[in-house]
């Protein structure tokens, strides 16, 4: 069984906690699809229920360290060289039509450095969760990526840039040349399920841009941990802060990296 350390104890303790009333709404979200005034408000109030959950969880075991999370301002605690990165449901279109793909994803950055992270899919009960140096694990089995080198033979995740956003006509070039090599693109709604899934095997590749910090903190590390290569879609360094990711293992990276490229010089 995979040993975990008290932070990260701490960590899966409150993304399960903090899933039992998330589970319920999520029941509760289905039954108002039928609605014609839909989900949409019980559904952020979930989300900032569940922000302020974890935020009282996670601050309880560790008064110290500072937050960042999507639903509420940055927090800088008496260690200012540490603090959670949280997204209380990562996958929130998904969650507010009743499609059970979404997860907590909750980061531990250190020195500047992410260290611990877990991705949490409550409905399917998959506890993602890797710390450096100690590798990736999907609730106690270890986990890797996938070992094609042929990118004909690969699944690759993305998130498809929506409602008018500037990266659309570039996203297409994109999608277009990766799209013509490989097996198949899905398109999950979580970025944070998209990187779980690649380090467990079950996606090939992952890219996507336009993303903030709590979308990706704790699945890069996830990613990393399971022997992927991870960098921007340029190639560049630092994901999280720019954005801007690709995440796959590293004939397939390769691959993909170059296919990205000839796709912007086209346009």
């Amino acid at each position: 069984m995979a040993r975990t350390s008290p932070n990260m104890n701490v960590m899966q303790q409150a993304a399960r906690k903090a899933s039992r009333r998330l589970v319920r709404d999520f029941g509760e979200v289905e039954n108002l699809q039928v609605s014609r005034k839909g989900p949409r408000d019980f559904v952020t109030a979930a989300d900032v229920r569940t922000d302020g959950m974890l935020r009282d969880l996670l601050g309880q075991a560790r008064p110290n360290f500072g937050f960042m999370t999507e639903e509420s301002e940055d927090v800088v605690g008496e260690d200012p060289t540490r603090r959670w990165i949280i997204d209380p449901i990562d996958g929130t279109a998904n969650f507010m039509h009743g499609i059970p793909m979404f997860a907590i994803s909750i980061a531990l950055e250190e020195m500047g450095e992410v260290t611990a992270g877990l991705v949490y899919a409550p409905v399917p009960d998959e506890m993602f969760w890797a710390e450096k140096g100690q590798g990736a694990y999907l609730n106690d089995r270890r986990l890797r990526v996938a070992a094609r080198r042929n990118m004909g033979d690969t699944i690759i995740g993305t998130g498809i840039p929506h409602l008018g956003r500037k990266e659309n006509p570039a996203y297409m070039a994109e999608m277009t040349s990766i799209a013509a090599e490989c097996a198949g693109i899905r398109r999950m709604g979580s970025a944070a399920l998209d990187l779980a899934y690649v380090a467990a095997g079950r996606f090939d590749g992952v890219w996507e841009s336009g993303l903030a910090p709590w979308d990706i903190a704790a699945g890069l590390l996830l990613a990393r941990e399971a022997g992927a290569m991870v960098s921007r879609t340029d190639g560049g360094a630092d994901p999280m802060n720019n954005g801007d990711m690709l995440a796959a293992n590293e004939a397939i990276h390769g691959r993909m990296l170059r296919l990205i490229r000839n796709a912007r010089r086209s346009q």
